[in-house]
C-alpha cells in the first residue's frame, strides 16, 4: 500500500503544540507542577519533536503512534532550559521571566527534576529507550564543557565543536534516529539520519553565534552582543583569538578581562575586531560547509526523494535565517 503524502512542517508543529496542551501533568502540589506547564506553554520552535515525527513519517503514515515519545523529547529539552537558566542566572526566556525569577531557585530545581522524570515516563520502555538515555546524558556532558570553557582562552575549534555537538546537536540527531528506529528503518538509515542531525545542529549553533553579533535587528527584534558581554566562548571568539595578530589579540584579551565596562562600548569594540580579523566570512564558510555535509548524509537515506522533501525544507528553513 502506498504511503500517504508527508505531513507538512506546520502540520506537525501544530500537532505537537496541541498535544502539549493535553499532557497529563498533575495538578498538585501546584508550586511543583505549575512551573512545568509554564515552561512548556511559553513556546519555542518545537524542532526536536517535529524532527522525530518527520523521520518516522518518511517510513510510516501514522505519526501519532510516536507522538508521546516526541513529547518526551520536547519535555526533556525544556527541562534542560529550565536548569540552564538557573545555572546562567538568566532572567528571561522567550520573552517571559524564567522559573527561578517567577517563583524561586528551589522551585526551579524541584520542578526541573520532576520534569526530567516526567519526560522519561512519557518516553516509556521501548526499542529506542537506550537512544533516549544516551541523548539525555550527552547534553549534560556538553553543559559541563561549556562551563569549563568560561575560564579558558585556549579553547580550540575542535573542543568547541565537540561541546556544541553534545549540548545542541545530540537531541536533534537522536530525535531523527529514534523516529527512524521506531518506524522500522534499518541501521544504516538510522545512522545517516543521525549524522544529518549532528551536522545540521552544528551549523545551527554556529549560525546562532553569528546572529548574536550580526543579526538584522529589524527582523529578529533582539538585542545584539549578549555573548560578547558575557565572554561566551563562541565560534566567533575562538576564531578571533586564534587568527588575531599580537595587537588584536591583546585588545581582545583586554576586553575579556574587564569586569566593569560600558556594555555597548565593549560590543562595538569587539565587533570591530571581528570585522578587522575577517570573522564574518570565516563563520559563514563554516556554516555553509556544515550544512552541505548534513545534506550529504540525508542523500544516503534509502527512501524515495519525495519522502525526504520535508526534512530538506526543514533544514533550509532552520538555516535560512538572514545573515
Amino acid at each position: 500500500m502506498a504511503l500517504k503524502p508527508l505531513y507538512s512542517i506546520d502540520d506537525l508543529t501544530n500537532m505537537v503544540n496541541g498535544a502539549i496542551d493535553t499532557l497529563p501533568i498533575p495538578n498538585n502540589p501546584k508550586k511543583l507542577y505549575d512551573p512545568i506547564r509554564y515552561v512548556l506553554a511559553v513556546g519555542g520552535k518545537r524542532i526536536r519533536p517535529v524532527l522525530m515525527l518527520m523521520s518516522y513519517n518518511m517510513y510510516k503514515d501514522s505519526v501519532r503512534d510516536i507522538l508521546q515519545q516526541a513529547l518526551a523529547l520536547e519535555t526533556y529539552h525544556n527541562f534542560t532550559l529550565l536548569h540552564d537558566d538557573l545555572i546562567d542566572k538568566s532572567d528571561i526566556r522567550r520573552g517571559h521571566p524564567t522559573v527561578h525569577i517567577r517563583w524561586d531557585e528551589n522551585t526551579a530545581i524541584l520542578s526541573g527534576d520532576s520534569m526530567l522524570m516526567f519526560a522519561y515516563r512519557l518516553f516509556g520502555n521501548n526499542a529506542a529507550f537506550e537512544d533516549f538515555s544516551n541523548a539525555t546524558m550527552g547534553v549534560w556532558d556538553g553543559e559541563e564543557l561549556d562551563m569549563e570553557f568560561e575560564e579558558r582562552l585556549d579553547v580550540t575549534e575542535d573542543e568547541y565543536m565537540e561541546m556544541i555537538r553534545l549540548k545542541t546537536s545530540l537531541l536533534l540527531a537522536y530525535g531523527l534516529k529514534i523516529g527512524a528506529k521506531l518506524a522500522g528503518a534499518d541501521e544504516e538509515d538510522q545512522q545517516n539520519l543521525y549524522d544529518f542531525g549532528i551536522k545540521m545542529g552544528l551549523a545551527f549553533q554556529v549560525q546562532d553565534d553569528f546572529l548574536d553579533v550580526y543579526a538584522d535587528t529589524a527582523v529578529f527584534k533582539k538585542k545584539l552582543g549578549g555573548d560578547i558581554v558575557e565572554n561566551k566562548k563562541t565560534y566567533l571568539l575562538i576564531q578571533a583569538l586564534n587568527k588575531a595578530n599580537a595587537q588584536q589579540r591583546a585588545e581582545l584579551e583586554t576586553w575579556i578581562s574587564r569586569k566593569d565596562c560600558d556594555k555597548e562600548e565593549k560590543i562595538a569594540a569587539v565587533t570591530q575586531l571581528y570585522n578587522n580579523i575577517g570573522i564574518p566570512a570565516i563563520t559563514k564558510q563554516c556554516i555553509e560547509g556544515l550544512f552541505d555535509e548534513s545534506l550529504k548524509s540525508l542523500d544516503k537515506v534509502k527512501v524515495e526523494e519525495n519522502r525526504k522533501s520535508e526534512l530538506r525544507n526543514f533544514a533550509k528553513r532552520l538555516l535560512g535565517r538572514q545573515y
